[in-house]
């Protein structure tokens, strides 16, 4: 059981994590993970609108870090009494880090602020994500005695069921920060909760683009106060539920008219029923089936499609092709499970356009994606990293 050592407060010691806070990797731990090799070559969608004075960072989000254990292949959840035996599954970073590993295997210079646990759990996620997805954690910091979240997934007939176990962290975003500096970025992405942090504030006063989504309200109150804060907002994704709630509408496409006077771009998200979007700046309206595809696992299949979306837009593409390029990123993701390592490279996204194009009855999808002959990479990139089993394996990618 928990007990109230694994609570720390405001005044634990806290250790720098990043590419220059060295090593604090428990000296006792059986599951020493060595250091975890990058995926290769990279594609960096961006590269003909970089400058030499832009931000070093394209997009800066801070949160939350799970240990996610997904089990797949189950008919359904067990029932009281009972145990199951299920044919799948997976350990990766969840939380926050669904976002930021997909934002960084679409190519984009990806910095994060979350808290790690001085635990194993802690280790692995901090290397997976800074060793192996190339996410920046210099903003991020290391807890010694506060233990890692951990949320177990059950996914079955295409719909999941979770169960979690945290603390909130010994500090927030905005307290890391203020040791840290806010890292320069051309956008940053939050979620909406009860209060908005300074460091967004901030942000969206020095020109930064502020993308955001909001999850669940457990109260189920809705408060339009949320709404008062997109004023320091570029684009805001709901998915349909949230849109439908917070806005009083009853369907998607007026939750879509409401949002889209309060936010230059709004995105209302549809599940398997795809997602439609106007851009004010542009005057871009768009309406996208999702792709058919079976789906193994939805975990962070939303931050999939967001990655999707924020990485089109800082390329500048049509408001079509972004929805279009997130849905098929979101369709990718759920054919794996492991939840942020289901997340799709540009090898991915490469290779099923090149089955596209050649398969009879795919040609209004071939028509439809026909933008990427212009985008995918041409010369070979890394694969990226699935989920495996667990985290003690010691060979599969590692070096001592």
């Amino acid at each position: 059981m928990d007990t109230a050592e694994g609570r720390p407060g405001p005044d634990a010691a806290a250790h720098p994590t990043g590419p220059n806070a060295g090593s604090s990797d428990p000296s006792s731990t059986p599951w020493e993970l060595g250091r975890v090799v990058g995926r290769g070559p990279a594609h960096d969608p961006m590269a003909a609108v970089r400058r030499p004075d832009d931000p070093p960072f394209d997009v800066f989000l801070s949160g939350t870090v799970f240990l996610d254990i997904i089990f797949t292949g189950l008919a359904g959840p067990p029932t009281s009494g009972t145990e199951i035996y299920t044919d799948g599954m997976g350990c990766s970073p969840g939380g926050v880090a669904n976002l930021a590993i997909a934002l960084s295997r679409l190519g984009l210079r990806t910095s994060l602020a979350a808290a790690f646990g001085h635990d194993v759990y802690g280790t692995f996620c901090r290397r997976t994500l800074e060793q192996q997805e190339d996410v920046d954690l210099t903003a991020s910091r290391e807890f010694p005695h506060w233990h890692s979240p951990v949320t177990v997934s059950l996914a079955y007939q295409a719909d999941r069921s979770l169960i979690t176990h945290a603390h909130e962290p010994p500090l927030s975003a905005d307290e890391m920060i203020a040791t840290s500096g806010l890292p320069r970025s051309r956008a940053c992405f939050v979620d909406l909760g009860p209060e908005m942090e300074d460091w967004t504030r901030k942000a969206a006063a020095e020109g930064t683009r502020v993308f955001a989504d909001v999850g669940w309200d457990p109260t189920e109150q809705w408060s339009q106060e949320l709404l008062e804060r997109l004023s320091s907002c570029y684009a805001f994704m709901p998915n349909t539920p949230e849109a439908l709630a917070y806005t009083r509408t009853d369907t998607p496409e007026a939750a879509l008219s409401k949002l889209g006077n309060l936010v230059p771009v709004a995105v209302v998200t549809r599940g398997s029923k795809g997602a439609l979007a106007v851009d004010n700046e542009t005057g871009e309206h768009a309406d996208v089936p999702a792709l058919p595809v079976e789906a193994m696992d939805a975990t962070g299949a939303g931050d999939v499609f967001a990655a999707g979306f924020v990485t089109s837009t800082l390329s500048g593409w049509p408001l079509l092709h972004r929805l279009r390029f997130a849905n098929l990123c979101a369709a990718l993701s759920v054919q794996h499970f492991g939840g942020s390592l289901s997340a799709p490279g540009w090898a991915d996204i490469a290779g099923w356009w090149q089955v596209a194009k050649r398969v009879p009855g795919l040609g209004d999808v071939a028509k439809d994606y026909a933008f990427l002959d212009e985008v995918v990479p041409h010369d070979p990139v890394g694969a990226v990293r699935r989920a495996s089993a667990t985290i003690g394996f010691q060979t599969d990618g590692v070096e001592p």
